[in-house]
């Protein structure tokens, strides 16, 4: 394992085409606290930790697991955590996990285990992480078991009054159920996402059965975004996965879509009515749609592929799912771009909730306030694009830099 301390230092770029050098994204003036490069003795896969800042000796932030994971994405996504963490005046900092390795491989869950056992100095004291791309909670939650660490809210619940009693409530809290049976955990970061959607809905004037959306990816954030706006009664016109993108303009079936999925999150088309349209994966971002869901993968919007957009509002569900250069083509069309930082906090954001005990374990309380938080910040991302011609980015980075400065100032928040 390699640490490398890099606050003082102006690196190289090392070939993230998203990393800071233009619209909407973070000033260089703000170096990763740290640096930890890893490679797999038994596999040679290579893995990163990228901690971007610390509030009060603690970061958060998810780990995925994806062929040619570099660097450069790990710690562009660590510096949109500690954006999302400010934005919603969450008391931790930003960092994330990365490893360039196939998670379908059999091996995975070994790499993951071997990645985490590395990083257990982080781990037991400072980095609360959870699934991301190509990781599944449960393979997080085996893989800290195995290292000894317990749940991956370690680093948190060890600093806690009681941590006993704060393990006891997050296990409650991961166990929560929706009056549908879903697992709170698995959808409220999608359930966020459609609060984001319908913000923009309601700021618009748009009516909802009118309103049509796409969606990229059918995984546990872009299957639920889906599934909670079709509940609202938007029109979901578009959904694809690895296999393709599904088109029905009346509007597709979205529960029964979903219940067609395999665990990595591919429909069955054996079981697709006859009357939805199959078309190419990549068909999705062209679709007639009000807006646009990237759920998928991140980069996912690039300059060859931004001139395809039909959506004059594009979410990103997936994080940095629009690539600097893509959202300045974008701009000059007069496509808007809600960004990651705000869109797709949601299960971050409830995580912490929960751990400080501002939430209890009746789920409706949870999506009552998430809804509130959601809807009042993209609010405000789009009253400051209407008034001064400022992006929504640009604003949700402003939030967040004002909301990190006065944090600075206060004292540590106490877990009970």
């Amino acid at each position: 394992m390699t640490t490398l301390d890099t606050r003082w230092q102006n690196p190289a770029d090392d070939g993230n085409p998203v990393l800071d050098r233009g619209i909407g994204r973070a000033p260089r003036d703000a170096e990763p606290y740290r640096r930890v490069l890893w490679t797999d003795p038994e596999t040679g896969a290579e893995g990163y930790l990228v901690v971007h800042s610390l509030t009060a000796g603690l970061a958060t932030g998810g780990t995925r697991m994806r062929q040619g994971c570099t660097l450069g994405e790990v710690e562009d996504l660590a510096r949109g955590m500690a954006a999302k963490t400010a934005v919603f005046g969450l008391p931790v900092g930003g960092a994330k996990g990365g490893i360039d390795f196939d998670p379908t491989d059999p091996r995975a869950p070994g790499v993951l285990g071997r990645f985490f056992t590395e990083m257990k100095p982080w781990l037991d004291a400072h980095w609360v992480t959870a699934e991301d791309l190509g990781v599944t909670q449960q393979r997080i939650d085996e893989a800290f078991a195995a290292a000894g660490l317990g749940q991956s809210f370690h680093a948190a619940i060890q600093r806690s009054i009681d941590p006993g009693a704060t393990l006891e409530r997050v296990r409650a809290g991961l166990e929560i159920r929706t009056e549908d049976g879903c697992v709170l955990s698995d959808v409220i970061g999608g359930y966020g996402v459609a609060e984001a959607c319908l913000g923009v809905v309601q700021h618009r004037g748009w009516s909802r059965g009118a309103t049509d959306v796409a969606v990229q990816g059918v995984g546990t954030m872009g299957g639920a975004a889906a599934y909670y706006l079709h509940a609202a009664g938007a029109r979901v016109v578009a959904m694809a996965d690895v296999s393709g993108t599904l088109y029905d303009p009346a509007g597709l079936d979205v529960p029964a879509l979903l219940d067609l999925r395999d665990d990595y999150g591919v429909i069955d088309r054996e079981g697709v009515p006859a009357h939805v349209t199959l078309l190419p994966r990549d068909a999705v971002l062209a679709a007639d749609a009000d807006i646009l869901v990237p759920a998928a993968i991140s980069y996912a919007i690039r300059p060859e592929n931004a001139g395809d957009v039909v959506a004059s509002v594009i979410v990103e569900a997936a994080n940095t799912g629009v690539t600097r250069e893509a959202e300045e083509l974008l701009a000059r069309r007069g496509v808007m771009v809600i960004p990651d930082v705000v869109a797709n906090t949601g299960a971050a954001a409830w995580a912490w909730w929960m751990l400080f005990g501002e939430v209890g374990t009746d789920p409706r309380d949870s999506f009552e306030r998430l809804h509130l938080e959601m809807r009042a910040k993209v609010a405000r991302l789009l009253a400051e694009a209407d008034r001064v011609g400022v992006s929504p980015r640009e604003t949700a980075w402003s939030i967040a830099s004002v909301n990190r400065a006065a944090m600075e100032n206060r004292p540590d928040a106490v877990i009970p």
